[in-house]
Formats: structure tokens, C-alpha cells, sequence
């Protein structure tokens, strides 16, 4: 299925652009990041506490729907205005990370960073499965960086929404551009989610590494030395970037354009890359530079964030389509969901 899926999304997929601050919130729920010793492989997913287990408990277990009905506009995203009442002011939105699902070189085990690489087969299917994983969580607005495995993950992702809305990328690299792009329906319009290239969510550049292949790498240079360039905060390989320089940039592209989104209430989704979306994440749970280098995402693994109040509370992440309270769902996000099944009854 995920290899038809690819076959009917791939052809929307296009990159618009070259690969090539801090002020930080934080909350103490449930850490579904897990910060591990350098030398040890790390991952992402959430922690079994006692209160996501008492949350299962209470929910039981969501069914992840792959039906291919279409929702009927009655079922807005909690950003929108569901009555003819004057709309109140948004007290919260949702923000969902994903890293790529496993690009091509990821599965050579090559030093990939801005070289525009696809997805495998594995990685269609990861990005489809984290597609059922938020199929259940309004999403407004997308961004990715301007590398096709981020843009297909967001792709395939979201042909798995049961809210069935289309991205669209928007053009704006130039005035034609734009026109040849224009959306001229407002009633499509209203079945769409705008998706906005970046390359400051681009990969973190990898400069002269680029393209060789890890081991080699390490039997050259020796293992603490691309250790040193891999994992340290502020050393870049040659011709490169350090996580510092990263984040730099990623930080203050989403506290310039992402952020304003939320504040007004857009739900969004972020497709990006380990090092883009580790640089975003230690501004959110103002993670200190010796603990980011300890932080590593696993591929197309979902991590939802609630913004309310100025503050960002990370909700948690799921292991499976089919876990229940694994996302701390809020009001106002399981009132959404039911809706969502109401319709589809």
C-alpha cells in the first residue's frame, strides 16, 4: 500500500531552493525524549508513566481509520470557527514534529546532510505510518525544509489525516511563480493546507563528509574525531556546520514565522531533519548545549507539542497507530477527534 501511496503523492513533490537565540520554554510532563549518554545509540519515544497508563485506561484504544471517506466541512480544526458566532480567540494550538522517514543514503549509512536524497521503501512506509499516528490531530499549516525526504514525508503523511485536506506547496521563489500557483476556489481552498518550503529547516550541512560513508569515515579520521564532529555542540566537520550553526538558523526561522502561527491559533506540522528538529526542540524544552548533543530522533516518529499561554507542554509520542492516551490529548484536541468520528459513523 505505502508503495502506491508514494506512486500517487511523489508527483506533488518539488524543491525550491539550494541546500545550502534563544528564549526558552519548558514543562515537566512526561519526557518522551530520551537524553542518553553520548556514546550510547539514542532514540525517541515516550515514557510509560503512570499517568499516560491511567489515561489508556480511561480512553481505551484509538483505531487509527485508513478509510478513504471524506470528511464534510462540519468538521473544522479547532482553529477554525464552528458556529456563525463572533470566533473567540485561540487559548491553545498543536504543534507535531516528525523527522524523515529513512532516506536512501540513511540506509547506506552515508553522511547525508543537505544532499537532496529520497526516501526507501522503508521510509515511505514510516512516513505513512506516522500519517496514521496524527490522523487524529488538526493540522492548519505545514512547513518542511526544502529537502524531498522531508517533503515526501509530509506528503505521505497526510494522505493519511482523516480530515482528507491536500497540501499544496507554495511557490513563492518569484512573482510568476505565485501566479502560476494561484488556488482561484475558495471552497478548495478551504480543502487545503498551505505548505511552506524553508531551508533553514534544512539538514544540518555536513560539509566535506557529505556523501562518505560513516565507517570509512571513522577508520580514516579515527572514531573520537568524527565523534567530535557528529556530536559536539560547537565543532563543525570540515567546511560544515557545528549544531550551533544549525540552530542558529532553524531557531530563528521558527520563532520568526512559525511561532506567530501558533500564537494566532494554526495548528502546525514540522518536517525536517534530526538536526533541525534537535535545534527547535532545545528551544522548547530549554534543553542546555551539553544535553542536545545527548538528544537524537528516530525517523518518522511524531512528537506532539501543545502551545498555550506563551508556553510550550510537550504531549508525547506514540509507539503505534493503535495506542491509546499515548498523546496526553487535550480537550480541545479529543473534542476535534470526536468529531472527526461522529462523521465518519
Amino acid at each position: 500500500m505505502a508503495s502506491l501511496v508514494f506512486r500517487q503523492t511523489v508527483g506533488s513533490f518539488q524543491s525550491v531552493g539550494p541546500s545550502c537565540s534563544s528564549g526558552c520554554h519548558h514543562d515537566s510532563r512526561n519526557a518522551s525524549l530520551k537524553l542518553l549518554p553520548k556514546v550510547n545509540k539514542l532514540s525517541l519515544g515516550y515514557s510509560t508513566t503512570n499517568s499516560f497508563s491511567s489515561l489508556q485506561k480511561r480512553s481505551g484504544v484509538i483505531q487509527a481509520s485508513t478509510s478513504q471517506t471524506f470528511v464534510v466541512d462540519a468538521v473544522s480544526s479547532p482553529s477554525d470557527n464552528f458556529t456563525t458566532d463572533k470566533p473567540k480567540k485561540p487559548n491553545e494550538a498543536a504543534l507535531i514534529l516528525i523527522r524523515h522517514g529513512e532516506s536512501m543514503w540513511n540506509e547506506k549509512n552515508l553522511f547525508t546532510g543537505c544532499v537532496d536524497v529520497p526516501l526507501t521503501k522503508k521510509g515511505v512506509e514510516e512516513a505513512v505510518e506516522a500519517g496514521k499516528r496524527i490522523s487524529n490531530i488538526p493540522v492548519d499549516k505545514i512547513y518542511t525544509s526544502t529537502l524531498i525526504r522531508a517533503q515526501m514525508t509530509a506528503m505521505l503523511a497526510m494522505t493519511q489525516h482523516r480530515r482528507r485536506k491536500v497540501p499544496i506547496i507554495m511557490h513563492n521563489e518569484s512573482e510568476q511563480a505565485k501566479l502560476w500557483s494561484e488556488v482561484y476556489s475558495e471552497e478548495t481552498k478551504k480543502q487545503s493546507i498551505p505548505v511552506t518550503t524553508a531551508w533553514q529547516l534544512n539538514e544540518r550541512m555536513y560539509g566535506e563528509l557529505q556523501g562518505l560513508n560513516k565507517q570509512e569515515t571513522a577508520d580514516k579520521y579515527g572514531k573520537e574525531q568524527v565523534h567530535e564532529w557528529r556530536r559536539s555542540y560547537d565543532i563543525p566537520p570540515p567546511n560544515g556546520e557545528s549544531l550551533e550553526m544549525c540552530a542558529e538558523r532553524a531557531v530563528a526561522y521558527f520563532k520568526e514565522n512559525i511561532e506567530p502561527q501558533l500564537q494566532s491559533g494554526k495548528n502546525i506540522m514540522i518536517a525536517a531533519h534530526g538536526n533541525s528538529l534537535r535545534s527547535i526542540i532545545m528551544y522548547l524544552d530549554a534543553l542546555t548545549s551539553q544535553e542536545v548533543i545527548s538528544l537524537e530522533l528516530s525517523t518518522g516518529i511524531p512528537l506532539l507539542y501543545i502551545f498555550k499561554e506563551g508556553k510550550f507542554m510537550r504531549r508525547g509520542s506514540p509507539v503505534g497507530p493503535t495506542e491509546a492516551g499515548v498523546y496526553a490529548y487535550t480537550k480541545r484536541l479529543a473534542n476535534y477527534r470526536q468529531k472527526l468520528d461522529e462523521m465518519l459513523k
